[in-house]
């Protein structure tokens, strides 16, 4: 069997996943997309006077404006959650969620720190294909599946989402000498390169998906540490935030890459 035959076998087995649950595969991508607000939503919750008492010591802005953010932030999560769940007024709730990301890189200093910027700017990207999915179903009689004719906003919606993910895989990548850690970052930025470029999107995504699925279970258990240690919240985070990755990627899956790709291009010659 050649590399091209190959190839297509792969290609035919994304399509055939893709037939196959185009039913019920938005529903797992927005859940595992927004897996990080939630999950820090719920945190506010149980950590209510940790999270108060650090924004009251970091900006000495007093007791009730650091118990005001704690609650908008938790508010603000987990009603942009249920919304864009049980698909109402999503294009509301993603700018509501866009500004927690904004209120939350301000407050907590992430401004000046790479690895949580860049993060942050990757789950905005997931929010942005979120909104180009809502778009798409307004237009459309399948929900998930994309019309015929897209709108230019839509597409660079969906490139721009398509670019922030490889900012949130960039953080995942392990600088150690390791022959597992060399192989799973030339593996992985090959496919999210593949990605971002908008060629094989469908198969490269999905590819991406059970390879970060994988990892995600393997690396970040905060399962197996005990809750009182502070490497549980450490893994937790991790797991979370590469879920929502996971959940950015089945989006594309979904959705596919847009008008402005190389699969997209490729029809045109």
């Amino acid at each position: 069997m050649g590399q091209n035959d190959l190839m297509g076998t792969a290609e035919d087995f994304a399509d055939q996943f893709l037939r196959v649950t185009k039913q019920y595969l938005p529903h797992v991508a927005r859940l595992c997309l927004i897996s990080t607000f939630l999950e820090d939503g719920i945190r506010m919750w149980f950590q209510w006077s940790e999270q108060r008492d650090y924004i009251d010591s970091t900006w000495s802005c007093g007791y009730l404006l650091a118990s005001s953010f704690v609650f908008l932030n938790l508010l603000g999560q987990l009603t942009g959650c249920v919304l864009v769940l049980s698909r109402n007024f999503v294009q509301y709730a993603c700018f509501g969620l866009f500004g927690i990301i904004a209120l939350q890189t301000i407050a907590y200093s992430i401004l000046w720190d790479l690895k949580f910027l860049m993060r942050n700017l990757a789950l905005g990207g997931g929010l942005l294909l979120l909104l180009a999915e809502s778009r798409s179903e307004g237009k459309s009689m399948f929900a998930g599946v994309p019309t015929m004719r897209e709108s230019s906003p839509k597409q660079y919606m969906q490139l721009g989402g398509r670019v922030l993910l490889v900012l949130m895989f960039m953080t995942l990548l392990h600088f150690d000498a390791s022959f597992f850690s060399i192989v799973q970052n030339i593996v992985g930025t090959a496919l999210i390169i593949l990605v971002a470029v908008g060629f094989k999107t469908k198969l490269a995504a999905l590819t991406l998906v059970v390879w970060l699925f994988a990892i995600n279970v393997y690396f970040n258990a905060f399962w197996t540490i005990p809750v009182y240690k502070p490497m549980h919240d450490f893994l937790k985070y991790d797991f979370f935030q590469t879920m929502s990755v996971i959940g950015g990627l089945l989006l594309v899956v979904a959705l596919g890459p847009g008008g402005v790709s190389m699969d997209e291009k490729k029809k045109e010659w």
